[in-house]
């Protein structure tokens, strides 16, 4: 087949047509901007562009299909191109559902801990020995791309509540019907989107709606709002709720209680703990037991990104997250906090996303980094800009987050000097932000 990647250099889409090139496809693209690592990857196996930009005259009636990314705007030219010459076109996810509408879906939705979850699932059947295919939202460690498309029995992905496309306005997640479903929480998210909290958790109602019949909801039963959604689920879908995993920490090491025996984790916090057993009860469903799965997750060192340890020493460690949303920033502290409690945790936090530069959003974050011993938050002014939001101030920004212990920059350089200026010894340092301080280097503040 003969492919064709409107805006090919996003993160998932640069994966989808290096999974499909595996495949023996024959691939082109074209994107305006393309950025590392996605150029890099692209480049290595001769699928970058010559030149960045659109160019209509790649789309031909040769095409089998045209992949359209989320990237590109309804008026570009090389889907106007494909529109005219009557091409199949298909957003992202489309393309995925069409690759897997003949195998077992499992799908992991939720606001936070999506990724992670996902990622336990597949390290769980890649340890089971279960042929599958899958789509997750993050490079993990021991495999080789984010996508996944052979003749295996099994699709897994990971459920994006975000817009399709700029041809369909329809949540990600709605599109995979599912014969196995999880929701992992609902805090409000992408306010660009979905103006309302009431209207963002319908999103999470259709999703339970496309269930296929007779199938599985795993749900946490820890959330209120999901708890709700459950109830109102149709008769034929079976409901599993679950919480935290039974656990007892001992000398830094969280281990697993409910086994035949104890198993330690690389691991640890509640929130992972309840993304572990949301894990346990999708492989569960799949048919693999409790004990090939714990056997199993004692070796998850964790998704990238997500609580992920990147220095160690004995008076130090120093951890990253993809954290933003202010529920997931609020347990990733108490996670690092409760697990080495007699060390004073320095939190740093980037609002990045459209949401958390949004005035009105910013009273979500009230007391989301309170348990941090000294917290400090960044924006970027630019960044506001760029997204054609009313600025904020760091007044706004403090009185949003609302405790005491809050210190707010707007220059990363301000920032990056006030964290060298910390001797870290006996202190545990927490940077989190889904973008990257504006290029900083995190091995510049290792001790």
């Amino acid at each position: 087949m003969n492919i064709h990647f409107i805006a090919i250099g996003g993160a998932a889409m640069h994966n989808l047509a290096i999974a499909l090139h595996k495949k023996g496809y024959r691939i082109s693209g074209s994107d305006d901007e393309i950025f590392e690592p996605s150029r890099g990857r692209l480049q290595r196996l001769g699928l970058l562009p010559e030149q960045e930009g659109w160019y209509p005259e790649k789309i031909t009636s040769d095409l089998d299909a045209v992949i359209l990314g989320m990237h590109a705007k309804g008026d570009n030219p090389e889907l106007l191109r494909a529109k005219e010459l009557g091409l199949p076109i298909y957003s992202y996810p489309e393309f995925l559902y069409e690759t897997a509408k003949d195998k077992q879906r499992i799908v992991i939705g939720g606001s936070h801990g999506k990724t992670t979850i996902t990622a336990m699932i597949l390290h769980v059947f890649q340890y089971a020995g279960i042929d599958f295919d899958y789509m997750v939202g993050a490079q993990l460690e021991g495999f080789e791309v984010m996508v996944r498309i052979s003749d295996a029995p099994v699709m897994v992905f990971e459920g994006d509540e975000y817009l399709t496309s700029a041809l369909d306005k329809r949540p990600k997640f709605h599109l995979y019907r599912p014969h196995i479903a999880l929701i992992s929480g609902i805090a409000w998210d992408h306010i660009n989107v979905f103006p309302t909290f009431e209207n963002y958790v319908e999103q999470f109602s259709t999703f339970v709606d496309v269930i296929e019949e007779n199938g599985t909801l795993i749900y946490c039963a820890e959330d209120e709002y999901v708890c709700e959604i459950a109830k109102e689920a149709r008769g034929d879908i079976a409901k599993l709720p679950y919480g935290i995993a039974p656990h007892r920490i001992e000398n830094g090491i969280t281990r697993l209680t409910g086994g035949k025996e104890d198993t330690p984790l690389s691991i640890f916090g509640q929130h992972n703990l309840m993304n572990l057993e949301g894990a346990r009860l999708v492989c569960n469903s799949y048919g693999i037991d409790n004990e090939t799965f714990y056997a199993a997750i004692r070796s998850f060192a964790g998704a990238s990104n997500r609580l992920e340890l990147v220095f160690k020493d004995e008076k130090t460690l120093v951890f990253k997250d993809f954290a933003h949303a202010a529920s997931k920033l609020k347990a990733t502290i108490a996670a690092v906090k409760r697990q080495y409690p007699e060390r004073h945790l320095v939190a740093c936090m980037e609002l990045h996303t459209y949401s958390s530069l949004n005035e009105k959003f910013l009273p979500q974050y009230k007391n989301s980094m309170e348990e941090a011993d000294t917290a400090f938050v960044y924006f970027n002014p630019h960044a506001i800009a760029l997204k054609k939001l009313p600025s904020i101030t760091p007044e706004q920004v403090a009185d949003g987050f609302g405790t005491k212990n809050i210190q707010v920059f707007t220059d990363s350089n301000l920032l990056w000097k006030a964290l060298k200026a910390i001797d870290f010894a006996e202190k545990n340092l927490l940077m989190m932000s889904s973008g990257n301080f504006d290029g900083k280097n995190i091995k510049e503040l290792l001790p």
